[in-house]
């Protein structure tokens, strides 16, 4: 009986728990597309584009001074742990004039990160208003341009959230002024559209070899 149980845990358990990681890799649950093909973000600044990149999307308004609280968020809970990824970016829209607000931002937020990948954009009341809109949320912009509430968009310009969330139902951004959301919710959900991008190419690069 000794034989067979040591035969049983060298043997058997690594294939029964390599089948099951494997079934979960290939079978992970999507995360789901709520907005199909939104604005096209070079339209406003065309040194900045949404197209092949995942991106973390956010509206900061004019008022920055209130908005950093969201934005250290931000960075500490989700830039930091996955700007290194390829095609990670942050965007954040503001309105023109508030240049030298960004400046003072990016001076304190480059104290404590490699800010190449948070780029600002800056546009007219109307196509910020305009670009937000589009995405078609049941979240709005205040009286500042603004909303503490960020969004994933994937690759092809879509909008990923959850279609089933528990507190919520479908859920289009994420509260950055929460930071057990950050932990709990938005961090789950960029590790799956990493991982769907991954086992992607992994996908091309057999089917090519």
């Amino acid at each position: 009986m000794k034989k067979t149980f040591v035969l049983v845990v060298l043997f058997i358990l690594p294939i029964v728990a390599y089948l099951f990681f494997a079934s979960g890799i290939n079978n992970f649950g999507r995360l789901p597309t709520l907005t199909q093909d939104i604005g096209d973000i070079s339209e406003i600044d065309n040194n900045v584009a949404l197209k092949d990149k995942i991106t973390i999307l956010g509206f900061l308004g004019n008022d920055l001074g209130n908005q950093k609280g969201i934005a250290f968020n931000l960075n500490q809970k989700i830039y930091k742990r996955f700007y290194e990824f390829n095609d990670f970016q942050f965007v954040m829209l503001v309105p023109k004039g508030t240049e030298s607000k960004v400046a003072a931002l990016k001076s304190e937020l480059g104290n404590l990160t490699d800010m190449t990948k948070w780029n600002f954009v800056y546009g007219e009341k109307e196509q910020i208003q305009r670009f937000f809109d589009g995405m078609k949320t049941d979240l709005s912009l205040d009286g500042n341009l603004a909303t503490p509430y960020v969004f994933i968009i994937d690759k092809d310009r879509k909008l990923r959230g959850r279609a089933n969330d528990e507190d919520e139902g479908t859920k289009f951004g994420f509260n950055a002024t929460s930071v057990a959301e950050l932990n709990n919710k938005m961090e789950d959900d960029v590790k799956i559209i990493l991982a769907e991008y991954r086992l992607a190419l992994k996908k091309n690069n057999a089917n090519t070899n």
